[in-house]
């Protein structure tokens, strides 16, 4: 059994430390698809935040509880009244992530769409069982996704990241993992767990807190350098322009009540 720490549980979070503190184990839950909403936004703002003073952590991971990774952001809080709230919170916690220079993993089952695979594609490593599910359909509901649209093209290339982007379809595991998305995909759920879990034991706990940090820092440096530049620009483009557009609210307004979009190209 996995040496644990005592188990903190959020509003629609929970919080494992694992492996004596080296580990901690951040799984995403509301009771049904795991979405962002701004209740479990800072949730995980708040766990983020408490690994600030802990020189000792070597991983952050993160999963869904259930059968899925998650849904997504909440859909009826990127309308327009709500979107810049939601998405400077959003955006917040990649920022948060990016500064403590933690390892970060992601184990994926089932949907991981939207803002919960860009959450996902934040991380270092990528684990997903045979009923993983990656796409980001906001091109559907009419507007765009920020935060993928800067790390996608960094993680797996222009045209790659392009296909996903602007069509929005949903790929599968090995298509996923074929485009160097995800690092492995194993059977199930349970191969996932132990495929990880074995992961850790090799490649993370041997080293040197300190010194993972320093290397997240040096792999990521253009990373982090693109991320802090282009997305508080897609931001502003997202709230100030894409916002005041007919289509971007009628996509949003249309998903909420479950109706075809009736676009007018404006």
């Amino acid at each position: 059994m996995t040496p644990t720490m005592a188990t903190q549980q959020l509003e629609k979070t929970r919080l494992t430390m694992e492996h004596d503190g080296a580990v901690a184990r951040i799984v995403l839950d509301d009771g049904k698809g795991n979405v962002l909403d701004h209740v479990m936004m800072e949730s995980l703002q708040q766990i983020l935040d408490g690994l600030k003073d802990k020189p000792d952590v070597k991983l952050i991971t993160f999963e869904g509880n259930g059968k899925h990774f998650s849904f997504g952001a909440s859909v009826e809080e990127h309308q327009k009244d709500m979107a810049p709230a939601m998405l400077r919170s959003f955006h917040a916690l990649f920022f948060t992530i990016r500064d403590l220079s933690i390892p970060t993993l992601a184990r994926i089952s089932g949907q991981c769409l939207g803002g919960g695979m860009e959450l996902a594609i934040m991380c270092d490593f990528l684990f997903a069982d045979q009923s993983a599910r990656f796409g980001q359909p906001e091109i559907v509901l009419g507007v765009f996704p920020p935060p993928a649209s800067v790390i996608l093209p960094e993680k797996i290339g222009l045209a790659r990241a392009t296909d996903l982007l602007l069509t929005g379809r949903t790929i599968d595991a090995q298509e996923a993992h074929a485009i160097g998305l995800v690092n492995a995909v194993v059977a199930d759920r349970a191969a996932l767990e132990a495929h990880v879990e074995a992961f850790i034991v090799a490649q993370i706990l041997p080293k040197s807190a300190s010194s993972l940090r320093f290397g997240v820092k040096a792999a990521r440096v253009k990373f982090n350098h693109v991320l802090g530049n282009f997305l508080p620009a897609l931001e502003q483009l997202y709230v100030n322009q894409l916002m005041n557009s007919a289509d971007a609210n009628e996509g949003i307004t249309a998903f909420i009540e479950k109706r075809a979009a009736k676009w007018t190209n404006r």
